[in-house]
């Protein structure tokens, strides 16, 4: 079995054996398979596409072709998350903390942020000290002491994944559905979950653009876990606008907290209780938390009783993080310039761009456009309108932290046109646009 034969049949429209797949994937793996047979490999299922049975057999495959994490030792049903990325995503920094306070043990690991903003763990290390590179044996005692750790993705879990989608990239093959589906759940199954959370944004600052295109990888994604024996749910949400006020680092860390402590921003409030519904749903396997109302009850009085940002500050501390920090963010990064960016005229907010306002934010250095570029964790966008909102001239639309004067100015520019008004009422965009559950008819 050659990989020329593999990549021909696919180009031609045909569908692979699982044989076939796992030759490919390990050749891919031991460094058999050329980046020249691989590309083509990845045009052929870009242009081609993949059955149902091909792409969970696609999944397994990268899924055990490195280290798989098993954490049936420390508990029964191991729940994970995993968002498709966003403007002012922080879900996680909120989510596992509130989840863990309600007594379920999370083992997670996240990557960092190429783009606009930095990922999880780059929002994580704008706390001093905070730990993210964790050997194995560490990463699963402080799962069994703490019942929550969140670190770095290790390099040997789903390798075949990596090298897949450094070639992506450089290949015009990114848009693949079957290959972004794939991409996800193989390393959430390399990770050791039983049942799988799944965000999936739409809208101008998000990868998938509208609610038909997010919702064909979403039931991809379902079906994956289905036929791999995973419970999944996945929840449509908005991003044509940020998720909450902050775009950065430290100002997002500074903002979970502030959520942890049932201060957060409404839209950003919402989002998160319904991820961790979700979560404590799918942990309770029928037996706890299985009713909507009490589960909301019960997480909302988490936030406001201290327990899911005592939680947090458990996480910190064991991880090496500054505690200090989380007590009184204002010890985190700050900019060395703050400017207010004020509205000309009374009206209604008709849009609030995310893509635009992301850019911003990478302007000013809170992002990096490769994985050796520095983040500047102190800087960011904070945004005080939302599309919908009765403004008056002269308020206050967002506030910019900058450590450069010719990045501020550029960033500010930028929101300038991100922001715009309407004479007339608008419409406010709503936060979700549904759930598909694997538990759920097809």
């Amino acid at each position: 079995m050659y990989a020329v034969d593999i990549i021909a049949k696919k180009r031609d429209g045909g569908e692979l054996s699982r044989d076939e797949i796992r030759v490919f994937v390990r050749g891919v793996v031991d460094g058999t398979i050329p980046d020249y047979q691989i590309a083509a490999w990845l045009m052929a299922v870009f242009l081609r596409g993949m059955s149902r049975r091909e792409i969970a057999d696609l999944t397994l495959e990268m899924a055990f072709s490195g280290e798989v994490l098993d954490l049936s030792d420390i508990v029964d049903y191991a729940v994970d998350k995993h968002s498709s990325g966003g403007v002012g995503d922080k879900t996680s920094l909120v989510v596992l903390p509130l989840v863990a306070s309600c007594g379920v043990t999370l083992a997670k690991m996240s990557g960092r942020g190429l783009g606009f903003s930095g990922g999880t763990i780059d929002k994580l290390e704008s706390i001093r000290g905070f730990r993210v590179n964790l050997s194995a044996s560490e990463f699963r005692e402080l799962a069994r002491a703490h019942h929550l750790v969140l670190a770095g993705q290790s390099a040997t879990l789903a390798p075949a994944d990596g090298r897949l989608y450094a070639l992506r990239d450089v290949t015009a093959t990114v848009p693949s559905l079957p290959l972004i589906a794939s991409s996800i759940m193989s390393k959430k199954i390399a990770a050791g979950a039983n049942g799988i959370v799944l965000d999936v944004k739409l809208g101008e600052g998000a990868f998938m653009p509208t609610v038909e295109a997010a919702s064909e990888l979403a039931r991809m994604m379902v079906d994956i876990g289905r036929d791999a024996g995973r419970e999944v749910t996945a929840i449509l949400s908005d991003m044509n606008q940020p998720l909450g006020e902050a775009i950065g680092n430290a100002i997002e860390v500074e903002e979970a907290i502030r959520t942890l402590q049932g201060k957060g921003p409404v839209d950003f409030t919402e989002h998160c209780l319904l991820i961790s519904g979700e979560m404590l749903r799918l942990a309770g396997q029928g037996n706890r938390w299985m009713d909507p109302a009490e589960t909301r009850t019960l997480l909302e009085r988490q936030l406001r009783n201290g327990s899911a940002h005592e939680k947090l500050r458990q996480m910190v501390s064991a991880q090496g993080g500054d505690v200090r920090q989380i007590d009184d963010p204002a010890l985190l990064p700050q900019s060395r310039l703050t400017e207010v960016v004020t509205g000309t005229t009374a009206g209604v907010v008709a849009r609030v761009s995310a893509l635009k306002l992301a850019r911003a934010a990478f302007v000013l250095g809170g992002g990096r456009a490769t994985k050796a570029d520095p983040i500047d964790h102190a800087v960011g966008v904070r945004v005080h309108v939302r599309q919908g909102d009765a403004v008056q001239a002269g308020q206050p639309f967002a506030t910019v932290y900058a450590n450069d004067e010719g990045k501020l100015r550029e960033a500010v520019a930028i929101i300038r046109e991100a922001i715009t008004w309407s004479p007339e009422s608008v419409e406010p965009l709503p936060f979700f646009y549904g759930v598909i559950r694997s538990s759920e008819p097809a």
